[in-house]
C-alpha cells in the first residue's frame, strides 16, 4: 500500500503527513510507504484542486483538509 500526501509542503500538508505516519505506527503496519508529492502538475493529474490531499493506492480519499489520525486509520482499514 502506498499513501501519497499531495501538497506544496505547507504546515497543513506536513501535519497531514505526520498524522499519516502516526496512524501507520498505531496500526503496527510496516509495509505502507508514504510519499509526499509537491509537483503541481502531478497533483493536478490527481484532479486535486485544494491541498492538502491524501491518496491511497493512487485514489484520492480526501482533499482540502487535515485528516485526524483516527480518520486516516479508518481509510487504511
Amino acid at each position: 500500500m502506498t499513501i501519497k500526501i499531495l501538497g506544496s509542503g505547507c504546515p497543513n500538508c506536513l501535519k497531514l503527513e505526520a498524522n499519516a505516519k502516526e496512524a501507520i505506527e498505531n496500526l503496527g503496519l510496516e509495509d505502507i510507504k508514504i510519499e509526499h508529492v509537491t509537483d503541481i502538475s502531478e497533483i493536478i493529474n490527481f484532479g486535486v484542486m485544494s491541498v492538502p490531499a491524501i491518496a491511497i493506492d493512487e485514489t484520492v480519499k480526501s482533499a482540502g483538509r487535515v485528516l485526524t489520525v483516527d480518520e486516516i486509520k479508518d481509510l487504511i482499514n
